[in-house]
């Protein structure tokens, strides 16, 4: 049962951001948000948020070198590119494929493209995580996915696709916002912001145990750890990273 409390504050929040509301119910707030809206702010939040993890993303690609195939090369799938923030992460010479379910990123995506020459780009496929019928399976040596799990519409369908991408033995690199402790004032407010969150920022969601989902995926090893990346006045400081291995 949900705290009264909750849907006191969830109600006052809804009256503040009714002019959203209005514009989502008439049609309008959808397309601005995804052409507009969300490209604009998601670079500025992205870009305080790289500011916090920068040495943490450092750490963790830099095991990626150790997924190249038997060839020698190594292809990485992104997941939800957005504007690139991760390609500075990548060793020189991958070849990457990017996929976004939003075609509105491109300006920000070749800033990041003109910036990190030393990977080559092999494609950019408009694609949901849950839909990567244009990646043949097994063709992937890495798939990265990164601030994506906490809006995909079904978790559990994207990792089946990640699983089916990726060749034997390839890897999975995440880092996402979760759910806070239940008890937790951050939990609280996290259900407060939930339904106005979820329509300002296209449709991620604050409360995903994302870390569930992926124990239950068949991977042959997890490596998680979980994490704070302070942010101040928003709800996403809980996090986990790290890859696993099919």
């Amino acid at each position: 049962v949900m705290d009264p409390s909750v849907l006191l504050l969830r109600g006052c929040l809804a009256l503040l951001a009714s002019p959203i509301y209005l514009l989502y119910f008439l049609g309008i707030w959808k397309p601005f948000c995804e052409k507009f809206f969300f490209p604009y702010i998601l670079e500025k939040i992205s870009a305080a948020h790289e500011k916090k993890v920068k040495k943490r993303k450092q750490e963790m690609f830099s095991t990626l070198p150790d997924f190249k195939s038997s060839s020698g090369e190594l292809k990485v799938l992104e997941i939800g590119t957005g504007g690139g923030p991760n390609f500075q992460f990548y060793p020189a010479g991958c070849r990457v494929t990017c996929t976004d379910i939003n075609p509105h990123f491109q300006r920000a995506l070749e800033r990041s493209m003109k910036k990190n020459q030393h990977i080559h780009y092999e494609d950019f496929l408009v694609a949901s995580g849950e839909d990567l019928r244009q990646v043949p399976s097994g063709s992937v040596d890495a798939v990265v996915c990164t601030l994506v799990l906490c809006s995909v519409k079904d978790v559990n369908g994207t990792l089946r696709e990640v699983m089916r991408v990726l060749r034997p033995g390839g890897a999975f690199y995440f880092l996402e916002h979760v759910a806070a402790e239940p008890s937790s004032w951050k939990h609280f407010w996290q259900q407060v912001y939930y339904p106005t969150w979820k329509l300002v920022f296209a449709g991620c969601c604050l409360t995903r145990e994302i870390w569930k989902n992926l124990e239950e995926a068949k991977f042959s090893q997890l490596n998680l750890q979980h994490t704070r990346v302070e942010l101040p006045w928003t709800p996403i400081d809980p996090h986990i990273m790290g890859y696993a291995i099919k």
